[in-house]
């Protein structure tokens, strides 16, 4: 990659230049460019894991990072009981108000997941030789639990996924696992979600009861046994056979004609040739 940057680069920039300066310092400019260009893409080239880690910890490291540059500025601006009180009203505040402690709850998954979806890939869904990971994008809250987005590499696509989603939920800590495509023109980007509850269980509260006029007098509530299944027993013959339809007006009742009467062995057959 350093090598072919150089070359492409300083060719190009060389071309550029010679437009305005002279064609052998246009050269020399062009390569000092190369040079420039092409050990920044070897750089990254070789680096590679590394920001891919610095990645994966981008969260966690903002996170502690922030809490120890504000317990800094706290001690050079403020006393130690101060320092005490902010800290109380900073964790205390989130943990008595249930919206945003549930908020908060549902972030740290997020952070979990990545994690352990990353773990998923290291343990068991590596396929290609080199053994490079799929880089884990970001992570969000849903109803049910988290969604992660991931981009594959080569050597991996999401039939791959779904045969391993038992495994997985296993690894998440989560009751199931689903794996979908998150985009139509590219199948290297896929979602997958954390199942984890079912929103389905949860109780809704009925906007009906605020429709009802507050003057509305109150009943007494029917405690009267509800029917929960059919009784047979209860059901007659007669209850189920249909009745006969009556003749419709303006049509004639059908003409039914007797049948011929069958010979005996007692006829004469000679009558009858």
């Amino acid at each position: 990659m350093f090598y072919i940057t150089w070359i492409l680069t300083g060719l190009l920039a060389a071309t550029v230049a010679a437009s305005k300066w002279h064609p052998i310092l246009a050269l020399f400019a062009g390569l000092a460019l190369g040079l420039i260009t092409g050990l920044i893409a070897g750089a990254v080239v070789a680096a590679w894991p590394v920001i891919r880690a610095i990645w994966w910890w981008v969260p966690e490291t903002a996170l502690f990072g922030g809490l120890i540059i504000g317990w800094i500025e706290l001690a050079d601006h403020t006393t130690l009981p101060y320092r005490l009180a902010a800290v109380a009203a900073i964790v205390g505040i989130p943990a008595a108000i249930k919206p945003v402690r549930g908020w908060l709850n549902a972030l740290a998954w997020c952070l979990v997941t990545r994690h352990r979806i990353r773990t998923c890939f290291s343990e068991f869904i590596i396929t290609n030789r080199t053994g490079s990971l799929p880089l884990i994008l970001w992570a969000r809250p849903s109803r049910v639990g988290e969604r992660v987005w991931v981009w594959l590499r080569p050597g991996l696509c999401l039939d791959d996924i779904q045969d391993r989603l038992d495994k997985i939920a296993t690894a998440c800590w989560a009751s199931a696992a689903t794996a979908e495509g998150a985009s139509a023109a590219n199948a290297a980007y896929i979602q997958i979600d954390i199942k984890r509850r079912d929103a389905l269980t949860e109780h809704v509260r009925s906007p009906l009861l605020a429709l009802i006029p507050p003057a509305t007098p109150a009943r007494d509530t029917d405690t009267a046994p509800q029917p929960t299944a059919l009784d047979l027993a209860d059901v007659t013959a007669e209850d189920v056979t249909p009745a006969s339809r009556p003749a419709r007006p303006g049509r004639k009742a059908p003409v039914v004609i007797p049948p011929a009467p069958q010979a005996t062995t007692a006829d004469d057959i000679k009558d009858w040739i």
